[in-house]
């Protein structure tokens, strides 16, 4: 049995048994791979005469290209040829910076048939970011569109570049790449531990750190992401998630293709919730993941008005609130399925399909992987620090941090890797998140989850987003507070903070209540997650010489109607 069919056993046994959670996570084992180019040995072959639609793209004007699995992977082998003329070989590093085109998907599989790696790299990416990620990285190709290839006139490094689109000076041109040879024949085996993507990951506390990948750990390890996502043949999914990041790879390539579905793309210049229902009903997507940020718009409209044939709904990024949950369920009779993981691994824990699902839960361990949640002594319990035990180490789990071998070594010490994120499991093995270990906070000695309170929060109709952290106070060390970007036609004034203040008492116990808020837009990362080391400390240094409020900002007290 080739390496090949050890992989295609191991994806149909989670096919089979998709909505039998128990066997599958009884009884599902990694495929033991020594020499494996998921590009060549599985897509390849699959894609052999096969006319099924692999790639689905749909612009703003309507426009769209359908590619079948034959005709993708014939396009990459000819862009691996034209990419192995312009001198590139493997282990060459390729900075890949485009928008959802076809050269996106041609480029990916043409790199792993060539055994180079790939750097994802979103186009928000600004000088000093292209910098760090080409020294660091290692690059030797820059691949980007051609309205992005400004960014990149004063960025050192002896890198080549080529651009898709027009054509322009200093640039190589992509696609020439059409008229090369389609018979592609590979320069030797591809070990599956050899390196194939590095992702930066977004950095919500600190430098971003550069993740591995190997040719098993995501085309491999993204079974158990496919299994979470309930994707089967004939599928059609849609994931809304943008190019650069690893969501991107784990919902828009690898779990559909490995389960043959069709990657279906809305290729938008700016969201919309309203056209993306209507693409979404108008093109029969039957399967639908977005991050919480697009649920809670899509919750914002009539959602019984877009008749669809969805099938199944995703949600991951960050955990989802329960309210939201409820009104895709009034509206489509579907519960969205949370699901868990990291840059570093592939789908950890999530709801699959055919499950009981517990409001707020993210679900259970998935096949093939073993979770642990430890407390502060490394002791494993019933709520602590979310770990993965490595006697039974996931193919899902990267090999470790591309250019920190002591960061890897603390992460991975112990036979566990830690994810930072804390947890609680209850006596049916539902684990539920609780927030960043960095996140969660004391005040006069009661351990506070920020996300529990923030789900509290966007219950409230003037609420559309919060973050809530920790602000210094005299008496309790530290009380919760919750800046807050208001929803459309709610003004930021006192009569809002006092109407937000008297929900967060009626729906928290008095230990947990929110007793400051202020009205305030949130500091992202560029991937679109809060960065609360940021408010942390705005509020530290707000608060070092005594007690201080902002513009726009309220406390419990300015309110005695309430007590």
């Amino acid at each position: 049995m080739g390496e090949g069919d050890v992989f295609l056993a191991a994806r149909d046994f989670l096919l089979r048994h998709r909505d039998d959670y128990g066997t599958a996570y009884r009884d599902f084992r990694w495929p033991q791979l020594r020499n494996f180019n998921w590009a060549i040995d599985y897509f390849d072959r699959i894609a052999e005469g096969n006319a099924q639609t692999a790639l689905w793209l749909v612009n703003d004007a309507g426009a769209e290209t359908r590619l079948s699995f034959a005709e993708l992977s014939t396009r990459s082998d000819r862009v691996a040829n034209h990419l192995r003329a312009h001198g590139i070989k493997r282990g060459d590093r390729i900075l890949l910076m485009l928008g959802n085109v076809v050269p996106l998907w041609e480029i990916m599989l043409a790199a792993m048939k060539l055994g180079a790696l790939v750097i994802p790299s979103t186009t928000l990416l600004g000088r000093d970011d292209l910098i760090d990620r080409i020294a660091r990285g290692g690059v030797t190709l820059v691949i980007a569109a051609a309205e992005e290839t400004g960014k990149f006139a004063d960025v050192p490094g002896s890198f080549d570049r080529m651009s898709v689109g027009d054509a322009l000076g200093g640039w190589k041109r992509f696609e020439d790449a059409y008229a090369a040879s389609d018979r592609f024949a590979p320069d030797g085996a591809t070990a599956a531990s050899d390196p194939l993507l590095l992702y930066f990951t977004s950095g919500t506390t600190a430098k971003a750190k550069l993740v591995v990948h190997t040719h098993e750990s995501y085309p491999v390890g993204h079974l158990s992401t496919m299994y979470w996502l309930g994707l089967r043949p004939g599928d059609i999914h849609l994931n809304i998630s943008s190019p650069g990041w690893a969501k991107h790879a784990w919902s828009c390539f690898f779990a559909p293709w490995n389960a043959g579905a069709t990657v279906f793309i809305h290729a938008a210049k700016r969201f919309n919730a309203k056209e993306a229902l209507a693409i979404i009903a108008r093109h029969g997507v039957t399967s639908l993941c977005a991050p919480p940020t697009v649920w809670r718009l899509f919750v914002q409209e009539d959602l019984a008005a877009f008749p669809n044939n969805l099938a199944s709904v995703a949600g991951a990024g960050e955990p989802l609130n329960p309210e939201v949950i409820e009104a895709v369920r009034r509206a489509w009779q579907l519960d969205i399925r949370d699901g868990y993981g990291q840059t570093e691994t592939t789908a950890q824990v999530a709801n699959p399909p055919g499950q009981a699902i517990k409001p707020g839960s993210m679900g259970r361990p998935l096949p093939g992987y073993r979770i642990a949640l430890l407390d502060a002594n490394g002791a494993a319990g019933d709520e602590g620090e979310v770990a993965i035990d490595l006697r039974q180490r996931p193919l899902g789990l990267m090999p470790g941090y591309a250019d920190d071998a002591e960061r890897t070594a603390a992460i991975m010490a112990g036979g566990y890797y830690r994810t930072g994120d804390v947890a609680q499991r209850d006596r049916d093995g539902y684990i539920t998140f609780v927030g960043r270990t960095d996140d969660v906070f004391k005040s006069a000695d009661y351990r506070i989850s920020p996300f529990e309170l923030e789900s509290v929060l966007i219950e409230h109709p003037a609420v559309a987003e919060a973050a809530v952290v920790p602000s210094p106070d005299p008496i309790r060390l530290a009380v919760p507070k919750a800046y807050i970007v208001l929803a459309a036609d709610w003004p930021p004034t006192a009569d809002t903070a006092r109407a937000i203040c008297r929900h967060v008492r009626e729906h928290l116990a008095p230990f947990k209540r929110v007793r400051r808020l202020e009205f305030s837009e949130l500091p992202k990362t560029i991937s679109g997650k809060i960065r609360r080391v940021d408010l942390r400390k705005r509020e530290t240094e707000r608060h070092a010489a005594g007690p201080q409020r902002a513009a726009n900002e309220f406390w419990e007290e300015d309110f005695p109607d309430l007590r």
